[in-house]
């Protein structure tokens, strides 16, 4: 499952960011790594942007970045 698939409310852990170039560098930098947890809080009205809350921080992502990550149900 990537990471744009999961819904408000869910929790999952990261497998891994397969994001190419600088886009996975980005998502490095925010803090997306193999084994974080994380919780979808909300779509935008619009459905992008898609808010998580990972390591007590909110974080915002377009679905077409978020479908680079895979990640694993809690």
């Amino acid at each position: 499952m990537t990471l744009d698939e999961v819904r408000p409310g869910g929790r999952v852990r990261i497998r891994r960011n397969g994001a190419p170039g600088s886009v996975g560098q980005r998502l490095m930098d925010m803090g997306f790594h193999r084994g974080v947890e994380l919780q979808v809080v909300r779509n935008a009205p619009l459905v992008d942007p898609v808010e998580f809350l990972m390591d007590g921080q909110h974080v915002s992502l377009r679905h077409e970045e978020a479908r680079f990550v895979e990640v694993e149900a809690l």
